[in-house]
């Protein structure tokens, strides 16, 4: 809208069937969104108005609040939701603490969908070769995008811990610091934002698919959490010997008990399960473990000040408002049911059947709709439309027969 009309107070308003869209485009049928397909209101939070420093002409970006005409939160809006697990936790005198780990990939530009992604030609001429993991050198080539990428966070205000290139081809890493959940999902999502923003401003293509190459690790978008007491700070995930306490294990039991129920809101595509089909470092499993990646909850080594839990499930291509609230809800179901976590596993494992997570989409949304658990902290609304929608992807998907099916299968008898 106009800055006038903004600066005005002018309400902003949506056809309510909108977050549901699909990402092809399309819809899901309008009884999932109410037959009337009414409007939502978008309120600007206003914390989150940022002039963009990359934009050639003067614009701003307002991220929003849906709510419903009448003031309250809409059940379809995946930032509502993420609001409404903070405040159970505030209604116990908690405070969750979240920090966000993002991959992504730099590629020259993809005109052809049927090609593969190519790194791109950086200032010395040639294209990554994959040996740059972890170097100091490993974006120079790429020198002046990322130089642009750091100008316009400071401009946004978002702080970055550190920046790495990671495994992959021209893969690098983001970790943000670490603060309030709603936070960090507003900072992970205005990242992403910049990132394509300023890659399209360079010649460059940035993708946050879970796994855009094959042979090549992919990424990911790790939650670190923990729990402190409104007031005090205090981490409630250790005691004042320093040991972990009966919080700390209860919040682990529930994450346990919702990851496979959730496994569709941390990988919600089809791409999302490429990169867990390879498990190392891309853990498909509810096990947890001290310092152990190939678990897909890892308490990280750290002093008790700092003890938390990583949720290694969620891939770069998840919904950071509702990966979080997921997350978080299923930590606060295991502490308000003190639900107790299994032992912990070290070393190499194999995963026991009950704690084996959904390996494609659509076993894990079969899973989705037989979860109580899922209605019961999302609400029917959310969780049947969500379904709903990524049904209509997975349908789109399999309307198309890949290269791979033409080049094995045509032969056959």
């Amino acid at each position: 809208m106009t800055a006038e009309g903004f600066l005005e107070g002018r309400r902003l308003q949506m056809a309510r069937g909108v977050l549901l869209q699909c990402i092809m485009g399309g819809y899901p049928a309008a009884r999932f969104y109410g037959s009337d397909d009414g409007d939502l209101a978008l309120v600007a939070e206003p914390t989150m108005i940022h002039p963009l420093p990359w934009s050639d002409e003067p614009r701003a970006l307002a991220i929003c609040d849906a709510d419903e005409l009448t003031g309250e939160s809409s059940n379809l809006s995946t930032r509502g939701q993420l609001k409404k697990v903070i405040a159970r936790y505030a209604a116990r005198g908690l405070a969750p603490v979240v920090a966000t780990e993002l991959e992504f990939f730099v590629f020259a530009p993809n005109t052809d969908p049927t090609q593969a992604f190519r790194p791109p030609v950086g200032l010395d001429g040639r294209r990554e070769d994959g040996l740059s993991a972890f170097s100091v050198s490993s974006n120079n080539g790429l020198r002046p995008f990322f130089s642009e990428v750091y100008k316009c966070m400071a401009a946004l205000g978002l702080p970055r811990d550190t920046f790495m290139h990671e495994m992959g081809v021209s893969q690098f890493e983001i970790n943000l610091l670490h603060g309030d959940p709603l936070l960090l999902a507003d900072q992970t999502f205005l990242f992403k934002h910049l990132l394509k923003e300023v890659a399209l401003k360079h010649g460059l293509t940035v993708v946050c698919m879970a796994k855009p190459l094959a042979h090549t690790p992919g990424s990911s978008m790790h939650i670190h959490q923990s729990i402190v007491e409104i007031g005090s700070g205090k981490n409630v995930f250790s005691d004042e010997n320093g040991q972990p306490t009966a919080m700390f294990r209860h919040f682990i039991g529930g994450q346990q008990a919702g990851m496979a129920d959730f496994t569709a809101l941390f990988a919600p595509n089809v791409n999302s399960y490429q990169r867990l089909c390879h498990p190392y470092a891309s853990p498909n499993n509810a096990c947890w473990s001290h310092d152990n990646r190939a678990a897909g909850l890892r308490i990280p080594a750290s002093s008790p000040v700092a003890r938390r839990v990583e949720n290694r499930l969620p891939g770069a291509d998840a919904n950071p408002y509702l990966a979080i609230a997921a997350s978080l809800a299923a930590g606060l179901h295991g502490i308000e049911h003190e639900l107790e976590p299994t032992e912990a596993i070290q070393g190499e494992f194999e995963v026991p059947d009950n704690l084996s997570l959904p390996c494609t989409l659509h076993a894990a949304l079969e899973r989705l709709k037989r979860s109580q658990l899922a209605r019961e902290l999302f609400g029917k609304e959310f969780i049947e439309g969500y379904i709903a929608s990524k049904t209509m992807e997975l349908t789109s998907f399999f309307d198309e027969i890949t290269p791979w099916e033409r080049r094995v299968l045509a032969a056959q008898a």
